[in-house]
């Protein structure tokens, strides 16, 4: 794409239109369920978010970051959502939006990339998780990329509680049966790459009473400050191991918590068109006859609407709810 009207000067009608080209192609590709993109002016250097008229505003008044020249923060580059299932349907308007997935996900990563040395770490994983969302699954696959097939393989796995050692075996007879098969050799291959994408769990140690967790300033302790519980299960001494040797070498936490981060979660939401769709049921298909429906006609709801306009403004507002049936009262975390 030209982008050469960049460099030109601001008051010329030439310019203005490629802005709105700009801003056409990036509310197509680079946010197709928001309202808001980074805006790439000179002053807010992609680091800032804005609706569409601010952006406007800020490129007519200060131009275009100067090397801004591939538009990557805003969708060039990306594969295009592809459908799936589409004999299917009550699927045939869905498709995996694996490249918003990734900006969602690395959203700070892309913004701080311009201001600093060298890609870090999370930079890195985030460049070649973009590369690997660009490979065919095989040479003139229509219907997926390497990510997104991996994803909904991954997905079946868990949903059917498939084995590590089986999912392995799938993989390799898939690759034996289909030749130029893009998608690693095995399950750990595989779990790195979901990984990097922010889908794992976290582990945490508990107390075997559960009374407190392994956490923060009390990581690095060894036995529970409520209980006095070992953190650690003990194993029986093997005959000719001196009891240091045993201290050391028995790690094995007695309970562990799998913690599941929220937000990579709830972006997995809106990966694809249909959820996202109802994520935003709540304001743009519910009635509002004044019936009571559902929690968003009740007076909680909106309380909240008034206490915090701007984030009720925006349709993918998500409102968790605790319940608490089920929890350990006496713990104390």
């Amino acid at each position: 794409m030209d982008k050469e009207w960049t460099k030109l000067p601001r008051h010329w009608k030439k310019y203005r239109k490629g802005v709105k080209s700009f801003l056409d192609f990036a509310y197509t590709k680079g946010s197709p369920q928001g309202r808001e993109i980074s805006c790439p002016c000179a002053h807010c250097a992609n680091g800032k978010w804005a609706r569409r008229y601010v952006v406007r505003d800020h490129l007519i008044a200060a131009g275009f970051i100067e090397g801004y020249d591939v538009w990557v923060n805003h969708g060039e580059g990306m594969p295009l959502p592809m459908e799936i299932d589409k004999d299917t349907t009550d699927q045939e308007d869905s498709h995996d939006d694996i490249g918003g997935l990734l900006y969602d996900t690395f959203r700070n990563v892309v913004e701080e990339e311009g201001r600093s040395e060298g890609p870090n770490e999370e930079a890195r994983k985030f460049y070649n998780l973009i590369n690997e969302a660009k490979q065919e699954l095989y040479p003139r696959c229509e219907g997926f990329y390497t990510l997104s097939f991996i994803i909904r393989l991954y997905l079946l796995k868990c949903l059917h509680g498939w084995s590590n050692a089986s999912f392995t075996s799938l993989l390799e007879l898939l690759k034996e049966a289909i030749r130029n098969l893009n998608i690693p050799e095995s399950f750990n291959k595989t779990k790195a790459m979901i990984s990097d994408l922010g889908l794992d769990y976290k582990k945490i140690h508990a107390c075997p009473n559960d009374c407190m967790l392994y956490w923060k300033d009390r990581e690095n302790d060894n036995s529970c400050n409520i209980c006095k519980a070992s953190r650690w299960k003990e194993f029986t001494q093997v005959e000719g191991e001196s009891s240091e040797q045993a201290k050391y070498d028995h790690k094995v936490p007695a309970k562990v918590l799998r913690h599941f981060p929220l937000i990579p979660r709830l972006q997995r939401l809106f990966m694809c068109s249909k959820t996202a769709k109802e994520m935003r049921w709540h304001d743009e298909e519910r009635s509002k006859d004044g019936k009571l429906r559902h929690p968003a006609d009740g007076k909680t709801w909106k309380h909240i609407d008034i206490l915090h306009p701007d984030f009720s403004y925006e349709p993918r507002n998500v409102r968790l709810g605790l319940s608490s049936d089920g929890f350990n009262t006496c713990c104390n975390y």
